[in-house]
């Protein structure tokens, strides 16, 4: 491991130098890509340089110890000890996780999409809350959100939404996300105060460039139709809706939002490139026995990664077996424990497996 620290350290500074150069400073897409590389090694440098100021001063303070004759001094050079001895440990561990290999669709923005599962009007009316969720937690990131498509339903919520997520390591923090959520709470429309259960399905997927995946226009079929719902005069009367088929997979996409046809079917592609990424994605996955469940089950109760209990005021992720008394909050968005706790539970399970020799 510190063979391999060292090198990456090394080429930090050749990474430093080239940055200062002329050479690089005048190309704006050379310096660009340097700067990228630079600080992608960055923090694992930073890291390994505390690591090495602890080591040294382990070793100064023994060397006080063992040769220190005053009292004060070598109770000093103790305290120091324990100190930098329960630091060094903890400051290993990170550099581990620190050096996992690197999700490569970690950098790159997504594509939710939203879908009311098991409990009718209910689960509409919870898709439509957890879209303002994550719109809301988007928001504390600095992120932009792009609504792609939408079906309402005739209580006011959705029956699908789907959306694009654009800002830096989008989908590092929501890759998570993915699965089914249930919901526990009495309806507005219930009279005796019973509590129903209702469940919404949540697909996380990460938006594939054209280098990503390859499409070509043999393999569609692009059918236009007249939009429906909101939209003013020109709904019913243009053909501007786009509905695309993947023939090959037969996956379809539909986009109806813009009123412009090019536009549609731009928003259109980027959903089905998106999606047969994922296909080609988990075939890779499934050649090297990493066979992974379903992003998204049949939308029933019992398929679920998260319950958001209302009358409890809590939100339980049973993946990882944390429950938060603050549901109101993470409804309003403030995700960030959630995010956090699942983004350290599945590192330390890749370093597990990693250190066992598991590939």
């Amino acid at each position: 491991m510190f063979e391999r620290l060292d090198q990456i350290e090394a080429r930090y500074e050749e990474l430093n130098q080239a940055l200062a150069s002329p050479e690089i400073t005048s190309d704006s897409a050379r310096y660009q890509k340097t700067a990228k590389a630079h600080a992608e090694i960055a923090p694992m440098v930073e890291k390994y340089r505390e690591y090495k100021d602890l080591t040294r001063g382990i070793a100064e303070s023994k060397a006080m110890l063992a040769d220190e004759k005053d009292s004060e001094m070598r109770a000093y050079a103790q305290e120091e000890l324990d100190k930098l001895e329960g630091r060094v440990g903890a400051v290993e561990e990170e550099l581990k996780v620190l050096l996992l290999p690197k999700d490569p669709n970690d950098e790159k923005d997504v594509i939710l999409e939203i879908r009311a599962g098991t409990g009718g009007d209910e689960a509409t009316l919870f898709a439509a809350e957890m879209f303002r969720m994550y719109t809301r937690y988007a928001e504390t990131q600095n992120w932009k959100v792009e609504v792609l498509s939408t079906s309402e339903s005739s209580v006011g919520g959705l029956k699908e939404v789907i959306a694009i997520i654009e800002g830096q390591r989008v989908f590092s923090r929501l890759k998570y996300e993915s699965g089914v959520h249930r919901v526990q709470r009495v309806p507005a429309t219930e009279q005796q105060g019973r509590v129903h259960t209702s469940a919404v399905t949540v697909a996380v997927l990460p938006e594939a460039e054209d280098v990503d995946i390859k499409i070509e226009a043999k393999d569609l079929r692009i059918d236009t139709f007249c939009s429906s719902g909101p939209g003013g005069q020109s709904v019913n009367t243009t053909y501007s809706a786009v509905r695309i088929t993947h023939i090959p997979t037969n996956t379809v996409v539909s986009c109806q939002d813009e009123k412009s046809q090019i536009k549609n079917r731009e928003k259109g592609m980027r959903v089905l490139r998106s999606r047969l990424y994922e296909i080609e994605m988990q075939k890779q996955q499934d050649a090297l026995a990493k066979e992974r469940k379903a992003m998204v089950g049949s939308g029933d109760r019992s398929e679920k990664i998260r319950t958001y209990n209302f009358p409890q005021n809590r939100v339980t992720d049973h993946r990882i077996g944390l429950t938060i008394h603050q549901l109101q909050e993470v409804m309003d968005g403030k995700l960030q424990p959630l995010v956090d706790a699942l983004i350290a539970h599945y590192q330390s399970e890749k370093l597990k497996h990693e250190t066992a020799g598991v590939v």
